[in-house]
């Protein structure tokens, strides 16, 4: 490993959730086990979308992109961290390192799009009921998933390429699975100051952004909700709604609290195991969440699978 600019580092070393040889093999077998469970479990959401034309919605068709999106997202760090395991190597290539970093940026930022995108399409279905089909248009449904796409793009890559213009000491060591932007701007000896004013004011811009449409959209939902005269009604309106609700808790729960706490203050055990929860967990439970919730989606995988 050499000292000096990013351009003459050659690796950099991923320590994972714990150094305990004991412990490698349980881990490997847990984490293979959750990712193959997230694949699998994403997977049949999007192909029971295609197959039944009783899902080509709105609703459904932005399901099915949080599903690829949750797909591409834990594929950016478990496998990785998988292989490492068997192989019994902490090696990351500089540019393997960068690549994961970007991807890992991009598919957390698109997450929050899509799920922004969810809560703005249940708004208009609740609120604006006899306009939804129109509101909600097929151009329209495109244009917000293509936005989002750009966005997050774009937002990846302004922040990696920042990154690249980092000088990193010796201690090329990452107390972390995957290369997360706080742990790898800690490891610089050049000055980040450029990079964290950057870093904290894109994700409260998107994040905050993102949590304020959502809780805007939510608002307006309630009250259309309370304004329903039936008990069955309300329930009706509001299950629509329970496991979105559901998976923007636990995504924004976990992924805020490591991102806009002091990385002075980050404990980088504690960092990593959040970070679990919205790379890994997250992703492995919104296929149960939606189906075990849904009756269209149960009855369309019953559909596909009895095939």
């Amino acid at each position: 490993m050499k000292q000096g600019n990013g351009t003459q580092i050659s690796e950099f070393l991923l320590l994972g959730l714990s150094q305990a040889l004991e412990l490698q093999p349980l881990i490997f077998g847990l984490f293979l086990s959750m990712y193959l469970v997230t694949v699998l479990g994403n997977l049949l959401i999007i192909l029971a979308v295609i197959s039944d034309s009783h899902l080509h919605t709105p609703m459904y068709f932005f399901l099915s992109n949080l599903s690829l999106v949750d797909i591409c997202f834990i594929s950016t760090t478990i496998p990785k961290m998988l292989v490492n395991i068997q192989t019994q190597s902490k090696a990351i290539t500089y540019e393997g390192c960068f690549t994961q970093m970007y991807f890992y940026i991009l598919f957390a930022v698109l997450d929050s799009f899509i799920l922004t995108v969810m809560a703005y399409d249940r708004f208009v279905a609740i609120c604006h009921p006899l306009h939804y089909m129109v509101i909600m248009n097929p151009q329209l449904c495109g244009l917000l998933v293509l936005v989002s796409w750009i966005m997050s793009v774009l937002n990846s890559l302004i922040e990696s390429l920042m990154v690249l213009g980092l000088h990193f000491c010796s201690d090329l060591e990452i107390p972390h699975f995957f290369c997360e932007l706080n742990q790898l701007l800690q490891l610089a000896c050049s000055d980040t100051f450029l990079n964290n004013i950057v870093m904290y004011f894109l994700a409260g811009l998107l994040g905050g952004g993102h949590l304020t449409g959502i809780i805007y959209s939510y608002s307006k939902i309630l009250s259309s909700i309370d304004g329903i005269p039936s008990a069955q009604g309300k329930y009706k309106a509001f299950s629509t709604c329970a496991s979105h609700l559901l998976v923007v808790s636990l995504f924004y729960g976990t992924s805020l609290g490591v991102y806009l706490s002091s990385p002075a203050t980050q404990n980088a055990h504690s960092s990593a195991t959040a970070s679990v929860m919205y790379t890994v967990v997250t992703p492995m439970l919104n296929p149960f969440i939606y189906s075990l919730r849904n009756n269209d989606i149960k009855k369309a995988l019953q559909r596909f699978l009895g095939r």
